[in-house]
């Protein structure tokens, strides 16, 4: 390599100087210094875009290059004073304040959509009409808002003198052995300690009251450390506290990225185990009968929330809350087992810790925004994936996709701009929601969750299987909830074998006249994996089929389906592209182009039958509708989005939970405790491709 790097430095001299010498000679008549400072120049812009810059070769030397060529021109016309130096330093000027005007602009939205943001059934009423209060509305109680830590910070004085109270450091070298070289060097003279003696640092926001209250802790995600994170929940803090949670928003900025370095996630079990660390602290105020704090936290109801890296830190303390050693390194042990009843997970990241967590027995929410460049894709529907209940407790697990949010906005500090400097300047922000109205649907289902979760108050969970049901606290824009219960039956999943037409001994698949018929994983928008399986179904009754012969998707069963009273029928849909229906073998389940046609309306039947034969029908969209891909354009640039971010979309399913009882208003004599056959039957629209998942029932309770 040593001799490699000397042969490159030569080769490099020799070619600046033979590339001197060519321009000497071509014009003869400018001093040697010109051409040596024009080099230098062009010399420094390619290292400020190898260490600097992170945008696409073809927008920065485009800027760059211009503005090179500005001073060049504008060295020229002050020698010549001629017209065609100035003519061309003044459309070499056009050019540039063009390029800096399409980065100063805030961009557009070229994706319009006049699909009905929020649908529900007919007989339907939102919680609203029916008398129940918004979860996002302000409590009863007063907060009180004050700060705990080390009480020695040297750059916030809210966790130095203003403390209210003082906190043990704790020691997490053997949790982050990366903690080293500059990294370390620059950290500790920044923050005046390091690893040995992590602070506890947290904003609390208290009800007044004698208690005791259910605790709910959020932690940051990552950002620059010296830029601090903590402070941008209080929108959260400040609603859960007026309504009798007390909430803490935890000081993790330390272990953030700086120009020193990135832990590259190496610090995620940190981030996981300094919550923990802290409910210990809460723990310990608690049982001290001489405390201020005495008896004020209901240790026994308990919800973590993280955003960013903090959204998979929390699902990482989940894990690691129950075991008895740090499982990356068995000389340091847990002794935590809290009541963690409900894990919250906003925008989070899914990949930085090298173990897959597998949540057991907890209440799960995750939000994620539409036009998230940070995070682009919903991993926070992996762990909830993944999450599963093993006891008779009744649980349950939700996601929230909203169209238009960010990244950012979920921190009331980062704002609109989900890159630093100068990548944000390529940031189409013009789409975006505004920050209130994010955090607005972050309140509403936030809120809600810990009424269910903390309080036992399960009033809002219809939001979390529609959100039209609380369209009069959203603002109007698109919002595509999953959910499932803990006693949801799982009756066909898709994850068992390449066999399509077989779930089990017992259950068999058929389809007839579909002209797309697959089962595949589901793929992000930038080729990664949602770790999900489904069935891709298509259909075209304008092809060559006969339009009288309607397309079907049929799961039978030798035996019954269920034998036991039914609540509901639950499954999850999502939209697919109707270009998959051109060429199967080109197909794939990603996002389309911007010339597809997306926005087709997408309906179908669902027909349960007998034993008997008898059927009853009902069609989707007297549920909601299955809402067309929701698209982002995520740079001012429509080329750089395909390699900075991915496709313009990816499938995005939703859970529809169809009752019963709505089957029987138009079959009287069917028998809803002896269904042998499930069928989709595609006959609402005439073309189409949907992506179905997780059919399965919930059990009248």
């Amino acid at each position: 390599m040593m001799l490699l790097a000397i042969f490159s430095g030569i080769l490099v001299q020799i070619l600046f100087y033979l590339l001197f010498k060519l321009i000497q000679f071509v014009f003869k008549g400018i001093d040697a210094i010109y051409i040596l400072v024009v080099l230098s120049g062009v010399s420094t812009l390619v290292a400020l875009k190898i260490f600097g810059f992170g945008w696409p070769d073809v927008l920065y030397y485009a800027l760059a290059g211009t503005a090179l060529l500005v001073i060049v021109c504008l060295w020229w016309f002050l020698r010549t004073k001629s017209l065609f130096s100035f003519l061309t330093l003044s459309f070499v000027c056009i050019g540039l304040g063009y390029g800096i005007y399409l980065l100063a602009n805030p961009g557009s939205e070229p994706y319009q959509n006049d699909f009905p943001k929020f649908s529900m059934g007919k007989g339907y009423q939102t919680l609203k009409e029916i008398g129940v209060e918004n979860p996002a509305s302000q409590g009863n109680f007063q907060v009180d808002a004050f700060t705990y830590g080390s009480g020695s910070d040297k750059k916030r004085t809210e966790y130095a003198q203003d403390v209210r109270f003082i906190t043990p450091t704790v020691d997490a070298s053997l949790l982050l052995p990366e903690w080293t070289g500059k990294k370390k060097k620059w950290r500790e003279q920044f923050w005046g300690f390091g690893v040995t003696e992590f602070p506890l640092n947290g904003r609390v926001y208290m009800p007044q009251g004698d208690g005791p209250f259910p605790l709910a802790l959020v932690v940051h995600g990552n950002h620059s450390m010296i830029d601090y994170s903590d402070d941008g929940y209080g929108y959260l803090g400040n609603l859960l506290a007026s309504r009798g949670i007390i909430t803490v928003s935890i000081d993790e900025n330390f272990v953030n990225g700086h120009w020193s370095g990135d832990f590259r996630g190496k610090e995620m079990p940190v981030r996981a185990w300094l919550l923990l660390k802290h409910l210990e602290q809460w723990q310990q105020w608690n049982n001290d009968s001489a405390h201020e704090l005495s008896g004020k936290v209901d240790m026994e109801n308990i919800m973590l929330m993280g955003h960013s890296r903090g959204g998979e830190a929390v699902t990482i303390a989940g894990g690691y809350n129950r075991l008895p050693v740090f499982p990356d390194n068995a000389k340091v042990p847990f002794d935590f087992n809290f009541n963690i009843k409900g894990i919250v997970s906003i925008a989070p990241t899914d990949y930085r810790y090298d173990r897959k967590i597998v949540l057991k027995d907890v209440n799960y929410l995750s939000l994620q925004g539409s036009y998230d460049s940070d995070e682009a894709s919903f991993w926070g529907l992996r762990p909830y994936r993944r999450l599963q209940f093993t006891d008779s407790v009744s649980r349950f697990k939700a996601g929230v996709y909203v169209h238009h949010a960010n990244h950012g906005q979920f921190n009331s500090t980062w704002g609109k701009s989900d890159f630093g400097a100068p990548m944000k300047w390529l940031l189409n922000l013009k789409p975006l929601l505004m920050a209130e109205e994010q955090q607005q649907v972050a309140q509403v289902y936030i809120s809600a969750f810990a009424e269910s979760v903390l309080k036992g108050n399960d009033t809002y969970l219809p939001i979390f299987k529609n959100s039209a049901f609380a369209k009069d606290w959203l603002p109007d824009e698109y919002v595509m909830t999953h959910f499932e219960g803990s006693d949801f039956v799982m009756l066909v999943g898709f994850e068992e074998d390449i066999d399509i037409t077989t779930v089990s001994d017992s259950i068999s698949i058929t389809g007839h006249y579909l002209n797309l018929w697959k089962e595949q994983g589901l793929t992000t928008r930038d080729k990664g994996q949602q770790d999900n399986n489904a069935v891709i179904l298509g259909w075209n009754m304008t092809d060559s089929i006969s339009t009288d012969t309607k397309p079907t998707y049929q799961i039978n069963s030798d035996n019954l389906f269920w034998r036991d009273s039914v609540q509901s029928v639950q499954l999850s849909i999502g939209s697919g592209d109707p270009k998959w229906l051109k060429s199967e073998s080109k197909e794939t389940v990603e996002g389309g182009d911007k010339n597809d046609d997306t926005n087709l309306e997408y309906d179908f039947s669902l027909v349960l039958e007998d034993s008997l034969g008898r059927t009853a029908t009902i069609k989707i969209s007297d549920v909601k509708n299955i809402i067309p891909p929701l698209k982002s354009k995520f740079t001012k640039f429509e080329f750089l989005d395909k390699d900075m971010i991915g496709d313009p979309w990816e499938v995005q399913l939703q859970t529809f939970h169809i009752p019963i009882s709505k089957f029987g208003k138009n079959a009287s004599d069917f028998d809803p405790t002896a269904v042998k056959h499930i069928r989709f039957v595609f006959d609402q629209s005439p073309k189409g491709v949907v992506v179905v998942d997780d059919i399965g029932y919930n059990p009248l309770k």
